[in-house]
């Protein structure tokens, strides 16, 4: 089993940046797949990235492409989401989750950080 726990979230003006962490306990993180998920309110929970196991291939949702950066850090167990250019339809719960089998099955959830784009 593996812990995630996010941070980095808060209140940011449109065209701002910010960073999301999202560190892991347990054994094995480089065995899992990770991934970044939102639900903004009102709406469903919505894929954001992913990167896979040693963090040579990321995936992204059209609607951040370009503004969003997914990377990782076997050595420090944590996973990150750069987020430039924020819109104010970026503002969701933000979710990290670990994913066992690279196959876009995400078995672990974190709790979420609050992410807030004012205009």
């Amino acid at each position: 089993q593996v812990q995630l726990v996010e941070s980095g979230g808060g209140l940011v003006q449109a065209g701002g940046s910010l960073r999301l962490s999202c560190a892991a306990s347990g054994r094995s993180f480089s065995r899992y797949a990770m991934g970044w998920f939102r639900q903004g309110p009102g709406k469903e929970r919505e894929f954001v990235s992913a990167i896979n196991r040693s963090g040579g291939k990321t995936n992204y949702a059209d609607s951040v492409k370009g503004r969003f950066t997914i990377s990782r850090d076997n050595a420090k167990n944590t996973v990150y989401l750069q987020m430039n250019s924020l819109k104010p339809e970026d503002t969701a719960v933000y979710y990290c989750a670990a994913d066992p089998t690279e196959r876009y099955k995400f078995d672990y959830w974190g709790q979420g950080t609050q992410v807030t784009v004012s205009s």
